[in-house]
């Protein structure tokens, strides 16, 4: 199935039986993704009268809780509210779902003890290009992206100049495989999602971030149309499933 959009008087083909999913799930019965210092999720069948409600035990239907945080077990995507005393919701602020979407792999460079993305690496990758969404996929890419546990690891993050350059070029959606855009422990600061949604200006309610995605190294870099899809929760942040779209 072939759809056509149009993106700044230009014309893209996607062939939208060809998704490709870049979420990273919720699976307790592997090791799950993890940061943030709390433990791994879990889904459970509820227990009614002693009696767990699930087909294998005799109930009529399965019927399992599940406890997580997004920003600690699952691809999510949040909004400022994430930041701000007041708690914005991202299912209020993020009305659109359908974006161009460029891909672009990054090897952190090392800056002291840390590995980071600086301004420059982002300007090489993007040039000239005019883009809602950027999806960053950092080097090494293995597969264990998918179940690391993150908490106490000092992982990659973005330089506040990088947030800046991204903010100044239009970016709307920055997706990235890391637990966060901001250094592990920077006392609180935050100085790139502060950066990202200008929090010193007016408050960018319809920018997004996306954390804890995977992108296959199959998927070359390139242009995309992205789908980011989230759950309807009233929250700073929600599950996501981001899926792109090679466009002709």
């Amino acid at each position: 199935m072939l759809a056509t959009i149009k993106h700044n008087s230009k014309r893209y083909q996607i062939d939208l039986t060809q998704p490709i999913d870049i979420s990273i799930a919720i699976d307790v019965n592997a090791q799950n993704v993890n940061a943030w210092y709390i433990g791994p999720p879990k889904i459970y069948p509820e227990d009614f009268e002693g009696k767990k409600i699930k087909v294998s035990e005799g109930a009529a239907v399965n019927f399992n809780n599940i406890e997580f945080n997004p920003h600690s077990h699952i691809t999510h995507t949040e909004c400022v509210g994430h930041i701000t005393e007041e708690v914005h919701s991202v299912n209020q602020h993020l009305k659109r779902f359908f974006f161009l979407a460029e891909v672009v792999t990054i090897a952190p460079t090392k800056v002291e003890d840390d590995f980071v993305i600086t301004k420059k690496q982002l300007q090489f990758a993007l040039g000239n290009k005019k883009r809602e969404a950027i999806v960053i996929r950092t080097l090494p890419n293995l597969s264990d992206k998918k179940s690391a546990q993150y908490s106490n690891t000092n992982p990659p993050y973005l330089l506040e100049e990088a947030a800046i350059y991204l903010r100044e070029k239009g970016i709307k959606h920055l997706l990235i495989d890391l637990p966060s855009v901001d250094r592990e422990s920077d006392e609180g600061r935050l100085v790139c999602h502060n950066a990202f949604w200008n929090t010193a200006g007016t408050l960018r309610m319809d920018a997004t971030i996306t954390e804890f995605i995977f992108v296959p190294n199959t998927v070359e870099d390139g242009t995309y149309l992205l789908n980011l899809m989230i759950a309807p929760f009233e929250n700073d942040a929600s599950p996501s499933k981001p899926v792109l779209y090679r466009v002709e």
